[in-house]
């Protein structure tokens, strides 16, 4: 009897020894602006989580979200502490969380552009001038707060036309993602769209059939956009020194594979400093209050 009730005390230790421990290294979730269809996110970011795991010491976990809003909502309510934001989002993120901090950007991210592409029935071709010609033309967007799809295209077609995009277009609509713009325009479902470079880039290197019927026709001035930001909290929940710790192992992401998720060629330290003309811009067209 005395042998049974020890070896359940034994087990009981155990399990509450675990409990304890689980209790003290809190898991890091982390979460990706949806900018691609959700099969290809998980891939990525899954990848991403196990690296996370090992350089930090903790247990990481995606976790995939159906929208922009959606991304910066569970940042907000702790659902998330990580993100791979993108320009705009990433505002939003840390204006929603006092103390938020930008760590990382990709190599590209303080020089990013957004191409305009249109189908080859319009007859727009390439120019280094925005193409006025597509006046009257269907266009779609990409996410409502996408920084590459939606906010600095449309600062541009009101900046070169003086006219709000309802009024230079026929027709304006939102896709959701890039993947889906270089979708409907290449059907020629809409005529022109504006989406982020890289998912094009990305799509004439791996021979997509969607380039075969699209052109490029015009690519904007460049801007800061993606960035990774983390909770202001962090260091509380994980220990002190983690943000820092978060930042050099992004900084140290240099497994290629893992970059070609992105797709980046590394990662460099960013500072909410450098997505200060994103927020002028967001709260000069409204996206922002």
């Amino acid at each position: 009897m005395h042998r049974l009730i020890g070896g359940a005390v034994a087990a009981l230790g155990l399990v509450l020894g675990g409990i304890a421990a689980s209790a003290q290294t809190p898991t890091l979730y982390f979460s990706a602006i949806p900018d691609d269809d959700e099969t290809r996110l998980m891939e990525r970011f899954g990848k991403v989580a196990e690296y996370l795991s090992e350089e930090l010491g903790v247990d990481v976990q995606y976790v995939p979200v159906k929208s922009y809003a959606a991304s910066v909502t569970a940042f907000r309510n702790d659902q998330i502490q990580l993100a791979w934001f993108g320009g705009l989002s990433g505002v939003q993120a840390r204006l929603a969380v006092p103390g938020s901090q930008a760590l990382a950007q990709g190599t590209e991210d303080g020089a990013f552009v957004s191409y305009f592409i249109a189908h080859e029935s319009t007859g727009l071709e390439p120019s280094e001038d925005f193409p006025l010609d597509a006046a009257g033309m269907s266009f779609t967007f990409g996410a409502q707060t996408s920084t590459s799809g939606r906010l600095m295209p449309e600062f541009h077609i009101r900046g070169e036309t003086g006219k709000a995009p309802e009024e230079f277009f026929s027709q304006v609509g939102f896709s959701g993602d890039h993947g889906q713009t270089l979708r409907l325009v290449s059907t020629g479902a809409y005529q022109v769209g504006a989406l982020n470079y890289t998912v094009y880039d990305t799509a004439v290197a791996e021979g997509a059939p969607e380039v075969a019927t699209t052109r490029v026709i015009w690519k904007t001035p460049p801007y800061p956009d993606y960035n990774w930001t983390i909770r202001g909290d962090a260091d509380e929940r994980f220990g002190a020194g983690f943000t820092e710790k978060v930042k050099q192992a992004l900084i140290g992401m240099d497994d290629p594979e893992l970059l070609a998720s992105f797709p980046r060629e590394g990662f460099v330290e960013a500072t909410n400093d450098d997505y200060a003309p994103i927020e002028e811009t967001g709260r000069a067209l409204g996206i922002l209050d």
